[in-house]
């Protein structure tokens, strides 16, 4: 099957989308279908307010259509919701092609601290984008009930998964901080709700892997953590592999696919009980979910490494590939509306 897969996150960022997606099309290829990534850096691209690392597309419609058409796909999926995400939308609308979309990201919760634009607002504007799409994919239970709750229909699950031979526990480095070392890897961003894990009153050393806008604010005022920036996957797996315990602070992930990495890694989990942790750790001893972020790190750091591991070994990337082809497969080709 000829897929084109359009984003507006692409490389060189670094976050779960991205990565999700560039293994979702390194899959697909495997099994002998064409793929067509289009993304930002096939764009004229300015950088996004308040985010300046995340570029995006001017005006793409016109270049994108002809990518599109030369692509000659059978089914067209929109990852995002971004100039270009909307440009395709409006391709396939015009043509009366079908297409499906995705729920990657909670965007109101993330616009709403930046902006102040009310939840409501940004939901409304999300039922309007995702209304004519064959199906919406989601990640877990949670994120579907909640969509449907406001009013969201055609939700499909894809779920995620995780390399566990790339991440593996591997051998335990003697990293330079006092232990026990808690680790952090994601944006640095105001929606990761980080200060929250920085401000933990917990012993040993706060450690953040990745980069974004609320870095430098948060080095100056928490002088004691290390801000590692972002890091290659060798070095990445070394810290799963050498940290303590893994906190992730976030209230806004939709899945969290740095939950699985850790864990593949043997490394126990500390969350709220919200969705994404709430949807990969479960009632798992894989982690610990508590309204006391604290309390879940102290607790989660009496978990063995065997447990994380086994529990990781769970979330398969053959079956997130198989449901991705399964919700894209339900809709009318695309060519017969040609």
């Amino acid at each position: 099957m000829r897929i084109v897969i359009v984003s507006d996150a692409g490389p060189p960022q670094v976050n779960g989308v991205v990565r999700t997606l560039g293994e979702l099309a390194r899959r697909l290829r495997l099994l002998g279908h064409e793929v067509t990534m289009i993304g930002p850096a096939d764009f004229r691209t300015l950088p996004m307010p308040s985010y300046p690392e995340i570029r995006l597309a001017i005006a793409p419609g016109r270049k994108l259509g002809r990518v599109i058409d030369a692509a000659h796909p059978a089914a067209i999926h929109i990852a995002t919701e971004g100039p270009l995400g909307f440009a395709t939308r409006k391709y396939c609308l015009t043509r009366g092609y079908p297409f499906t979309t995705a729920y990657h990201t909670r965007f109101p919760e993330y616009v709403q601290p930046r902006f102040g634009v009310p939840i409501s607002w940004s939901y409304a504007m999300l039922r309007w984008f995702h209304g004519p799409a064959q199906r919406i994919m989601v990640a877990t239970d949670s994120i579907e009930q909640s969509l449907a709750l406001r009013g969201f229909r055609n939700i499909a699950r894809w779920t995620r998964g995780v390399d566990t031979e790339m991440f593996h526990p591997g051998a335990r480095a003697d990293l330079p901080w006092t232990r026990p070392v808690q680790l952090y890897v994601g944006r640095v961003a105001i929606e990761k709700n980080i200060e929250a894990f920085l401000k933990l009153d917990v012993p040993g050393t706060k450690v953040v892997v990745g980069d974004g806008p609320s870095r430098k604010a948060l080095e100056r005022a928490y002088p004691d953590a290390q801000f590692l920036g972002p890091k290659s996957d060798a070095d990445l797996i070394r810290l799963y592999a050498s940290a303590d315990v893994f906190v992730f602070p976030s209230r806004t992930d939709t899945f969290g696919l740095v939950l699985l990495e850790a864990l593949a890694c043997g490394l126990p989990v500390a969350a709220y009980p919200v969705a994404g942790p709430i949807d990969v750790i479960g009632t798992a001893d894989a982690g610990v979910l508590h309204e006391d972020l604290g309390e879940a790190v102290r607790k989660a750091l009496t978990i063995p490494a065997d447990k994380c591991r086994a529990h990781a070994l769970r979330f398969s990337w053959d079956e997130s590939v198989r449901q991705f082809l399964a919700n894209i497969e339900a809709i009318p080709d695309l060519r017969a509306a040609s």
